[in-house]
């Protein structure tokens, strides 16, 4: 059973040109097939006038939701000043308030030691110029990242990035970059479950210090605290603090990925935080711009060892962006929407744990805040010597499904797509999750009865 669209209608109209039109390698249409004509905080609605759920929300990028009044203000703020829309990396008040705002919401002792470098538009252009800043700074040339971990698509990013899919095609991928195992319980790299994590830091500790260990002391190590398109995977604490224990005693850069889990996702206004950690090296992007492109990398000024003009992009300038994203942080922080989120996801995942019990499928339910990985399994196959069952990608697509022709959009990743992923805008509201989890419940009855799973 495919997603619901009615034959002849606008949205059909809209998808055809597009798959006439667009590129073999557009994503998000193929599993959510529909054309928008309007979206307001968490709703969309489609060209046929059919109301959504947006539990994907730009894949994070919109923290407020769709066109929030601040947001829109910014935006006409900017317009109505005549200040240029694009000045690459020259400087305007709008520039400087951005930044004032973004030092003001990081811990200050990581703020005073801090400069700040605009990117272009995308995560990974920043993850780009991150891996070039910890490579000038040490005069090394191996990274370390994590099996899992989602960087970006562009060369140097995909080289770090644990996705097997679009790296198959893709021959002489930047080398020296090497993968460590990151701790998932659920599927536990070493085998044991919740301990593991216990396991991976000796083994990364003696990895380095073993002088046969095969890789060159590293320009820096990546890393997600919660791993996002590996499956809204927590690092556990004790873990954050142990990788920044070891990377501190060996001088190595600790660059922190918070592309998706900034600003407020997590629980925290950054992720990192929960941990009581700093980075060397933290990656920003989505929701930093308020819903517009923009990207940063926020760093240590002592690794500022980079000559002008080693990172540039013509669109690091983006005006509206800054101004967007200066009062959503403002927003953010005024409203309490990391401590929402905090709340307002424990309720969502208590709840998800509840439904749990009531249907066949869900292996795991995980997160932290608003980042929330469902794990649909196979119970009727064997689960290993953990507990864990296999991963049952066709049911998580079919589940995808049904919510959307329920009216919720959600999005599936993780290991073999079978993570059902929830990443609502912070403004939800506790009655909203409601709706939200009877979709989702309805959806999964429905799809577990088709596959025979009642």
């Amino acid at each position: 059973m495919k997603a619901i669209i009615r034959p002849g209608s606008r949205n059909e109209a809209l998808l055809s040109m597009q798959e006439k039109r667009e590129s073999n390698a557009r994503s998000y249409p193929r599993r959510l097939p529909l054309a928008i004509k309007r979206a307001e905080g968490i709703y969309i609605t489609d060209m046929d006038g059919k109301q959504y759920i947006d539990c994907l929300a730009g894949a994070g990028t919109l923290a407020l939701g769709h066109n929030h009044a601040v947001v829109r203000e910014a935006i006409e703020g900017v317009l109505r000043s005549y200040l240029p829309l694009h000045t690459l990396d020259l400087t305007t008040p709008v520039k400087e308030a951005f930044i004032d705002e973004v030092f003001a919401s990081l811990p200050h002792s990581f703020a005073e030691k801090a400069k700040i470098h605009f990117c272009g538009p995308t995560g990974g252009d920043a993850i780009e110029a991150a891996l070039k800043l910890v490579k000038t700074a040490t005069g090394n040339r191996a990274i370390l990242s994590f099996q899992g971990g989602y960087h970006g698509s562009t060369h140097g990013a995909l080289s770090i990035t644990g996705t097997l899919g679009p790296k198959k095609n893709i021959h002489s991928l930047v080398p020296d970059a090497h993968f460590l195992p990151y701790p998932y319980e659920y599927r536990c790299p070493f085998g044991v479950g919740k301990d593991g994590h216990h396991i991976g830091t000796t083994y990364i500790e003696n990895l380095l210090d073993d002088p046969e260990g095969g890789i060159v002391k590293p320009a820096g190590i990546v890393v997600e605290i919660v791993q996002g398109e590996g499956g809204s995977v927590p690092a556990p604490i004790e873990w954050l603090r142990e990788l920044r224990r070891i990377t501190k005693e060996r001088d190595i850069p600790l660059i922190i990925d918070e592309v998706q889990t900034g600003i407020g996702r997590t629980g925290k206004m950054f992720a990192f935080e929960h941990a009581g950690i700093e980075p060397d090296v933290l990656v920003l992007s989505k929701a930093i711009g308020g819903s517009l492109p923009l990207s940063v990398v926020v760093y240590d000024k002592r690794l500022d060892k980079w000559e002008p003009g080693t990172h540039i992009g013509t669109f690091r300038g983006n005006q509206m962006a800054m101004a967007a994203g200066e009062v959503t942080l403002r927003f953010v922080k005024d409203n309490f929407l990391p401590e929402h989120a905090h709340e307002i996801g424990n309720y969502f995942i208590q709840q998800l744990k509840a439904i749990q019990k009531d249907v066949f499928s869900i292996g795991d339910v995980r997160g932290r805040g608003l980042m929330i990985g469902i794990e649909i399994i196979d119970p009727t196959k064997p689960a290993n010597k953990i507990g864990s069952y296999p991963a049952y990608t066709e049911l998580a697509r079919k589940i995808q499904q049904e919510c959307f022709n329920r009216g919720l959009i959600l999005e599936v990743g993780g290991r073999f797509s079978t993570v059902i992923r929830l990443l609502p805008p912070l403004i939800i509201s506790k009655e909203q999750v409601d709706e939200v989890l009877c979709r989702f419940h309805e959806a999964i009855i429905s799809a577990e009865a088709q596959f025979g799973l009642c």
